[in-house]
This record gives structure tokens, sequence and C-alpha cells, in this order.
């Protein structure tokens, strides 16, 4: 099972998904990717996917171009506000799908602010990525 994650700039939502989903199923084939590719995964996202037991410290932002000429099984979004574009994916996918998140890297504030919205989204993607899982990887897998 083929799996793309993709935001704007793979630096933080993108790169946590991916990080995640991997870590819930080592038989998965995770990939991220950004239309606006970071030159690096946001340490922030780093620091507290690390608290949550997983490690993407080697994690790098990759350019959706490299995935188009790939099958994948799925390609799910996951760029939030109504100011955000999604990504649009052109490429040969069965299921398209968008699980949408606020960019923890546009907090503004103090430290322990900025830290407090990374770790929000950080467990809103582990709850949903864990319900998509259950629900259309698990039973995809039961079929094959």
């Amino acid at each position: 099972m083929k799996v793309l994650i993709l935001c704007t700039g793979n630096s933080c939502r993108s790169q946590m998904a991916h990080g995640f989903l991997q870590s819930i199923d080592k038989d998965l084939s995770v990939f991220s990717a950004g239309t606006k590719p970071a030159e690096k995964v946001n340490p922030k996202a780093v620091e507290v996917m690390k608290e949550a037991g997983v490690d993407i410290s080697g994690h790098n932002p990759y350019n959706v171009t490299e995935y188009l000429d790939e099958p994948w099984d799925y390609v799910i979004t996951v760029c939030g506000g109504a100011n955000e574009n999604c990504p649009v994916f052109t490429g040969d996918v069965k299921h398209r799908l968008h699980i949408g998140f606020d960019d923890p890297s546009d907090a503004k504030g103090s430290d322990e602010f900025v830290a407090s919205e990374f770790r929000r989204v950080r467990d809103e993607i582990i709850v949903r990525f864990k319900k998509f899982y259950n629900d259309e990887l698990k039973s995809q897998n039961n079929r094959i």
C-alpha cells in the first residue's frame, strides 16, 4: 500500500503525518511532498514528534513533481486554512482524500505558545490518521 501525503512546504504537517502513519505500520510505503518544499523539516515538528515517540529527524522535504510518475493507493492533502491553497496531484491515484490541519508554523507568540500549537496539531494528526488507518488501510489490507 503506497500513501503520499501532500502540503505546501512539506516541513510540518505532511512530515508529522508521514512519520506517524509509517510508525504504526512498517509495511506501508509512506512518502510526503510539497508544492513549494522548504529547505528542511521544521525543527519544532521534529521536537514534538520525538515527544510522541516518532523520529522524523532524518526526513527531508521533497517536491511533489518527484512522485507524479508513480501510481498511488492514496494521496492525502493536509493543508488547512481557507487562505491556503491545497496542492493538486495529477498522477495515477486510486483514492484522493483531504484531511486538513492548521499550519503550526504560522503560530506567533511566546515559545510556549508556539510549542503548544505544534503539539495541538500533532495530536490532531495522530487522532485523524489513526482513524484513517483503522477505517481505510486496515480494511484494504484485509481484502488483499
